[in-house]
């Protein structure tokens, strides 16, 4: 297995940055502006849903890397076919408020499957947080052991903030950076860290040990590309200027 070249060399320099346009989101429009934004703003990849007509399209649209994401392994061979460079298992932020919980025997069952349908191409699976963080950590474990090339966090949905300002930016992202500090150092493979961050706490995410950070809801809710441009802009600068930080204390 071989990441893509310009993701891997991002991972490298914990300064990767996904764009996520989301799961079920299907408006060709919608993603389309998402995707577009991402690229000009400067982000890594981007992560669309894994539906083949959608994928050509956007392929044709952008040089970026693109993930897809979905939660049924069948979904995955034919967005792959249609020109996806990596998929994702997760993102399973659009399922909670329906109820739907994804536990750990779960997802390590359709890392397995997925893993059978698709040996070779790069996988990143998400650590559901609705597990207790010992759980995480275990499960991440065995999600390497499967086949998982990347690890995701996730955890925004979970905190509703009760400060205004940076302190609840802080406190949204809580759950997603215990994790990735805790999942980064147990396992050898790039940990990204997502959903809930801004560009406050982007810088927070590579401390922590992640390799990268995945961010949606602060770009796709946005009302205009332009806004999305300027906001995929601000967390590229967030990561960069940590990326600085630590090359200076290092040096």
């Amino acid at each position: 297995m071989t990441i893509h070249p310009q993701l891997a060399q991002s991972l490298t320099l914990r300064n990767a940055l996904k764009v996520i346009s989301g799961l079920n989101n299907f408006d060709i429009e919608r993603v389309t502006a998402v995707v577009k934004a991402a690229e000009a703003g400067g982000a890594t990849f981007v992560d669309i849903a894994a539906k083949p007509t959608l994928v050509e399209t956007i392929r044709n649209l952008i040089d970026l890397p693109i993930c897809v994401s979905a939660v049924d392994p069948k979904l995955f061979v034919s967005a792959v076919n249609a020109g996806a460079d990596l998929i994702e298992i997760g993102n399973f932020d659009s399922f909670y408020n329906q109820g739907r919980r994804f536990e750990a025997p779960e997802v390590l069952e359709l890392t397995q499957q997925t893993r059978s349908l698709l040996p070779k191409i790069t996988l990143s699976v998400t650590v559901p947080h609705i597990l207790a963080l010992d759980e995480q950590v275990q499960l991440a474990e065995q999600l390497v052991q499967a086949g998982a090339d990347i690890i995701q966090t996730e955890g925004g949905t979970s905190i509703q903030p009760t400060s205004p300002g940076i302190r609840g930016l802080i406190e949204k992202a809580a759950p997603t950076l215990a994790a990735a500090h805790s999942i980064s150092h147990a396992i050898d493979v790039p940990v990204l860290c997502a959903s809930g961050l801004s560009s406050v706490t982007v810088p927070m995410a590579i401390a922590a040990g992640a390799s990268g950070v995945g961010v949606g809801s602060a770009i796709n809710q946005l009302d205009s590309e332009v806004a999305m441009v300027a906001a995929v802009r601000s967390l590229v600068e967030a990561l960069n200027k940590h990326q600085s930080l630590v090359g200076n204390v290092e040096s």
